[in-house]
């Protein structure tokens, strides 16, 4: 059972929200961290997090059947009953939002529950199901961590605030869309209105253009605003050169296969590189 619970919060996805808000607390507190703040808003961002993800199983568990990577998941195998599951993350919302409140400050308890309410509301029960804008609303919920951790040393949403937000919100959409078209059909059988099922996957690869590019000026100001230093500014940038290439050849791409493999593990591996040199190169900004 101790599995099925770690497994309804999707760890991987919340180590790597977890990392982001630990970067954007780092890039605030410019290596003169306060660890006992960084630590309760650890615990509150992440339990947050991990209560959305556990109400997306239990509100998706009808859905997850349908698909072959989800079918095996706790509650479409029946391992838990749905209303434990439903209990379990509100529980872990409640805590976690209570967290936030009480030990860090009332701007980042507020974006937590933003965050939250968008993924559970507006994303998962509303939008997943009617509309293809799903993914990019929905990041919305996906561009808080950093902007929490931010906003737990700051108190204020100030320019760096919007910058990290801006970073996490354009990422989001290549990354996921590009494992979507690897997927279209299983999408498309299990009823989801995603971009390459209703669009086709040509439009999608165009979509993903505007996003990938945009996060060239977003990563300079980073560093126009000095909250990361000249070292963050080249890794960020060729990085993002290096994915807009990538992508814009998706249009001419034979094999899209392939080509959507190779652009979800640049887009993987983009933002770990990039939060890694943002943290190291704080100090310098």
């Amino acid at each position: 059972m101790l599995n099925d619970l770690i497994s309804l919060t999707k760890p991987r996805l919340l180590r790597l929200n977890m990392f982001a808000a630990l970067g954007g607390f780092w890039v605030a507190s410019k290596w003169d961290p306060d660890f006992v703040l960084m630590i309760w808003m650890l615990i509150g961002s992440t339990l947050t997090m991990a209560s959305a993800t556990v109400v997306n199983n239990y509100w998706d568990r009808e859905l997850d059947l349908k698909m072959e990577r989800t079918k095996n998941r706790t509650l479409p195998t029946g391992r838990m009953e749905p209303i434990t599951v439903l209990t379990y993350g509100l529980i872990l919302g409640i805590v976690g939002i209570a967290v936030l409140f009480m030990f860090v400050n009332a701007i980042s308890g507020w974006l937590g529950l933003l965050g939250w309410f968008v993924y559970i509301v507006i994303y998962t029960i509303w939008l997943k199901r009617t509309s293809t804008w799903s993914t990019s609303i929905g990041g919305i919920s996906g561009a808080m961590p950093p902007v929490i951790g931010y906003c737990a040393v700051t108190n204020e949403v100030d320019a760096g605030a919007w910058i990290l937000f801006a970073l996490l919100f354009l990422w989001q959409p290549a990354h996921f869309w590009s494992l979507a078209i690897r997927r279209v059909e299983e999408y498309r059988e299990a009823g989801y209105p995603l971009l390459p099922v209703v669009k086709g996957i040509k439009r999608t690869k165009l979509q993903m253009i505007p996003y990938v590019l945009l996060l060239v000026p977003t990563v300079i100001l980073m560093y126009v605003y000095h909250y990361a230093g000249i070292y963050f500014l080249i890794i960020a940038s060729v990085l993002s050169l290096v994915w807009l290439y990538h992508t814009i050849t998706g249009i001419a791409a034979k094999n899209t296969e392939k080509w959507a493999k190779v652009n979800f593990l640049i887009s993987v591996n983009y933002l770990m590189i990039v939060f890694v040199a943002m943290i190291a190169n704080t100090a310098h900004a």
